[in-house]
């Protein structure tokens, strides 16, 4: 192990015995997760439900329901037509995460979802700073503190808690730090056709885990092997057989495993070829603004230069981005934490996306992200999340330099200048204002007994139920609701990704529009009742043969009434009450 390493540190040199302050520092980041989810754990049985997450809870807790249903029913979880029902899912395009969906599924079988749910999100935050400490203590830095302070920001970084609030795809990255230790074995050369099935085994598993965090972390990971192939050419240049070699083993195995899914992903039923998003980098602002979701936080001046609460990636806060420019200032000797520093600001520039904007001024200065973002997946990125590629660098960063420190300060009890105490005074100011706030939960409405107690058994019998409006990423309820029916019927519609059309494969949220489920949205949003025409009616009976419904229902939402008198007229029908909802029987209508 080295200290502060000169040069890339070598892997594997020397085994570090666990210890009691390793135990230490890994409760202190269990207990840290548990307390920030707090809300959602005491509520699980309840309905507790993430504040911030929008729609996201609901659709996540169906994607690992559905999951574990397709375990225990021996189906293939890659798709389903449980949702957006005859068409169905394509579950692998949908970030499912079958490498928790699946070896969780006996937990979501046995105690529902929303523990698994909370699970994945606790689980996630704490493992990723295991993860990160482990690789920061034995192979970067000597002081266990050091890592510690890096480990607790890979895991707890404003980012990192921004998508916690309904990303595990992005807070489950246990494996990243692995994956780039094994990297780093290969262009060392010790042994490259095992360092490459270990690597190749890591990668395919990691694409069930999460595809996207993947892409952006080997992104920073090349931009660091550029920095310090640049500053040690004559040191990087006999790395490149090893590396190559290790990388086309590693290649076979990953593909081996993955080419069946991956095919389904990109070619296979309901799959898509790119999701636009439009030009959303970063606001330069973003970077020095604090995350809702911190002590110096507020929620309007985060929203200001964000898209939503699950998508504020910089948010470093300003006293950070001065001391990373110190530190790489001061760190700049050092090959390794020069080119740690060359990545970290890298992937901060390519998160400004195509044109820099600079608190809400368009400079027309294009950015680096304009050479790439039509490229085939990173055409499907949101540029604003590269943003979470400087993490591990900031938090390597603060590592090295604290080791430094901790190696030039004898220690805590020195007469002289308190160095090591003025040192993690200055970070404690530093990085406090970032720390994160416990996460906001509330109890979601009950489920209609018409779902929860069964009378839709009474109405459905093989196919599809109409819920009014239908399910959406505005409103998903639909989903909790059928999967405490245990998902014993489909629904048309719903809330994931899917074409654009059958022969369009642009990506979208949610299924292709039906006029009937345009009307209804028109009409929840704006409350009037419209003057329904004969060809609507028509249509309305088109569309439920389309979705093979057997029953259309309204439960209790925002402008009921004017939905329930629009679908008596679709319908020319009365609805029946039954378990605190309105249902129509349309299987004569459908035929």
């Amino acid at each position: 192990m080295l200290q502060a390493p000169e040069t890339v540190p070598e892997v594997g040199e020397e085994r570090r015995r666990f210890g009691r302050a390793d135990a230490l520092v890994i409760g202190i980041y269990i207990v840290a997760a548990f307390i920030l989810y707090a809300g959602l754990w005491v509520n699980l049985g309840s309905g507790g439900y993430m504040y911030n997450s929008g729609q996201d809870q609901n659709m996540w807790e169906w994607f690992f329901a559905v999951t574990a249903h397709a375990v225990f029913n021996w189906e293939s979880p890659l798709g389903s037509t449980l949702q957006n029902y005859p068409d169905g899912v394509n579950l692998m395009a949908n970030t499912a995460m079958f490498g928790l969906g699946i070896p969780l599924s006996p937990v979501t079988q046995l105690f529902g979802p929303t523990v698994t749910w909370a699970i994945a999100l606790t689980g996630g935050l704490a493992g990723t700073s295991i993860a990160w400490y482990w690789v920061f203590s034995r192979h970067l830095v000597t002081s266990r503190t050091a890592a510690a302070i890096g480990g607790a920001f890979c895991g707890f970084a404003p980012a990192m808690i921004s998508h916690g609030n309904a990303h595990p795809n992005f807070v489950v990255l246990f494996l990243i730090p692995f994956i780039v230790m094994r990297l780093i074995r290969l262009a060392q050369g010790h042994r490259p056709v095992r360092d490459g099935i270990i690597l190749g085994l890591m990668l395919a598993y990691q694409v069930f885990l999460g595809e996207e965090p993947l892409l952006i972390m080997m992104m920073a990971f090349v931009l660091f092997a550029a920095g310090y192939a640049v500053s040690r050419p004559r040191e990087a240049l006999p790395m490149v057989k090893p590396m190559a070699g290790g990388l086309t083993v590693a290649a076979v195995v990953a593909i081996a495993i993955a080419i069946f899914p991956l095919w389904w992903q990109f070619f296979g039923p309901q799959s898509y070829r790119t999701l636009e998003h439009g030009p959303v980098g970063n606001d330069t602002a973003a970077f020095t603004r604090f995350a809702t979701e911190s002590i110096a936080g507020t929620p309007e001046a985060a929203a200001d230069v964000s898209m939503n609460r699950t998508e504020e990636n910089a948010f470093f806060g300003w006293p950070l981005i001065i001391l990373m420019v110190v530190l790489t200032v001061w760190l700049w000797r050092n090959v390794v934490a020069r080119a740690i520093a060359i990545s970290m600001f890298l992937m901060a520039w390519l998160s400004l996306g195509v044109e820099m904007i600079v608190n809400h001024e368009e400079t027309g200065i294009p950015g680096p992200w304009k050479l790439l973002y039509e490229l085939p997946l990173f055409d499907s990125l949101l540029e604003s999340r590269l943003a979470i590629g400087c993490i591990p660098a900031v938090a390597a960063l603060l590592a090295i330099a604290t080791d430094r420190v901790f190696e030039a300060a004898p220690g805590f009890r020195d007469r002289n200048l308190p160095v090591r105490f003025l040192w993690l005074g200055a970070l404690a100011a530093v990085l406090l204002p970032i720390a994160p706030t416990p996460y906001k939960t509330y109890i979601r409405p009950e489920t209609p007994a018409f779902f929860a107690d069964g009378a839709w058994r009474q109405y459905v019998g093989s196919g599809s139920v109409v819920v009014v409006p239908l399910p959406n990423g505005g409103d998903a309820r639909a989903l909790h609701w059928q999967v405490e029916a245990d998902l014993g019927f489909p629904l048309a519609d719903g809330y994931f990704v899917g074409p654009s059309g059958p022969d369009d494969k642009r990506g979208r949220y949610g299924a292709v529009n039906r006029p009937t489920a345009d009307l209804l949205a028109e009409v929840r949003d704006s409350g009037e009742v419209p003057n329904v025409t004969v060809q609507q009616r028509a249509q309305a009976v088109e569309d439920l043969k389309y979705w093979k419904a057997d029953a259309v229902v309204l439960a209790p939402v925002t402008n009921g009434n004017a939905l329930h008198q629009t679908v008596d007229q679709l319908l020319g029908d009365q609805a029946v009450y039954v378990d605190g909802v309105w249902v129509w029987d349309v299987r004569a209508l459908r035929g």
